[in-house]
């Protein structure tokens, strides 16, 4: 048998060395071909160890990443929540708590990189069974806000990520959103060893929309961090945003009306229909109004009605209680505006999901990302209006 071998080798990163064997009878011949087989293989492999190695390592917080949707981050920094720690004393333990959860918030910069590392932990990552993990639990990134990728916890809640965002070297703004619904560590962020990084093109709605309420408002239960309402609504809008939804205690909280009141927002939405009763709901919403109007008498105002959920269809207790709140929204608005407050408005939330959209709920009361799809849709023409009129 006529015997032939052969071994090449590229020292290119990611690839390694081919071998096309056939026979040989040389014991000798056979031993150096494997060393220079070996050999090669070893340098391709420290080539790349070496190229990964050779990144641009920004740890976090650094003023190159800038942090949005966690108004009062500049006091808490590094910590990533939603509400400053010196009023912890006024609010309810599980609103702190939830508070620690950094639904809504984003962080922004400006790169030539042609890719994007992430590297975090998220300890207390956990499975909701209504929800997906990477909405709950991950990372979304976003470039020029287009959707790139997502990274989640492994079982050591340890997140490592590097993702691709371009074959060239040209600016681009990165937007990292963060999960919805854990706390979350942010280490540091990555890119190419020469790439620049500074900050990203700034909103045309820079003053933030302010986003309160229950579950839904915090995200529950988006598939990714970026498919929440509010998020769409960002990038449609180009807005900034803050989200103050706490998962079953949207009741009305005068501190949180208090820590809105602080901020210089666009407008503020109010979304806090689904967690208290008709009565408790009828008597916190104009206590919540007033105290934010001490303060911003002219900022537009959207009080949002219930939006269908799947068991009005039945009749019985669930559809009288959403009728009645949205009865109590939609007059409560009538009569301030009567009594010139012109820039507060009703939205009624089935335009923002209806019968016919109850495709968009993942358990009859929270939405799936169609869902919050269909939120942004019926709440959107609302916004604009109000961010014209209000804010020229």
């Amino acid at each position: 048998m006529n015997c032939q071998s052969s071994i090449s080798c590229s020292s290119r990163l990611g690839c390694g060395p081919r071998f096309v064997f056939t026979s040989s009878r040389t014991p000798g011949r056979w031993a150096f071909r494997w060393a220079l087989a070996l050999l090669c293989l070893g340098l391709t492999r420290a080539s790349a160890g070496d190229a990964s190695a050779e990144r641009l390592r920004i740890a976090f917080p650094d003023e190159r990443l800038a942090v949005h949707g966690l108004p009062w981050f500049a006091e808490d920094a590094p910590a990533l929540r939603r509400l400053p720690a010196r009023i912890q004393g006024r609010l309810r333990p599980a609103v702190w708590n939830l508070a620690q959860h950094p639904s809504g918030a984003r962080i922004r910069f400006r790169t030539d990189s042609t890719t994007v590392g992430l590297t975090a932990e998220n300890p207390g990552f956990s499975n909701m069974h209504h929800m997906a993990s990477v909405g709950e639990n991950g990372f979304d990134l976003y470039v020029e806000g287009g959707y790139i990728g997502s990274a989640w916890p492994d079982a050591q809640g340890k997140i490592a990520k590097e993702w691709r965002i371009g074959a060239d070297s040209k600016p681009r703004d990165v937007t990292l959103y963060l999960p919805l619904y854990k706390p979350v560590k942010v280490i540091e962020i990555s890119l190419d060893a020469k790439a620049s990084c500074t900050a990203a093109t700034p909103y045309v709605i820079r003053r933030p929309v302010v986003y309160y309420g229950s579950s839904i408002t915090q995200g529950g239960c988006a598939s990714n961090p970026g498919g929440t309402c509010q998020a769409l609504l960002e990038r449609r809008l180009d807005a900034d945003f803050v989200n103050l939804g706490f998962s079953g205690n949207g009741l009305g909280d005068p501190a949180v009306a208090e820590a809105i009141a602080e901020l210089e927002p666009s407008c503020v939405v109010l979304d806090f229909w689904a967690n208290p009763g008709p009565e408790q709901y009828a008597a916190a919403l104009p206590a919540f109004v007033d105290i934010v109007r001490r303060t911003l008498p002219r900022v537009p105002i959207l009080v949002t009605g219930p939006f269908y959920f799947s068991a009005e269809s039945a009749g019985g207790s669930v559809a009288s209680t959403q009728a009645a709140k949205r009865r109590t929204a939609k007059e409560f608005v009538r009569q301030r505006r009567k009594a010139g407050d012109r820039a507060i408005v009703f939205v009624d939330g089935l335009e923002m999901l209806d019968r016919d959209q109850a495709i968009g709920l993942v358990d009859g009361v929270h939405c799936n990302s169609l869902g919050f799809y269909f939120n942004a849709q019926g709440l959107e023409p609302h916004l604009r209006k109000a961010l014209r009129r209000w804010n020229p």
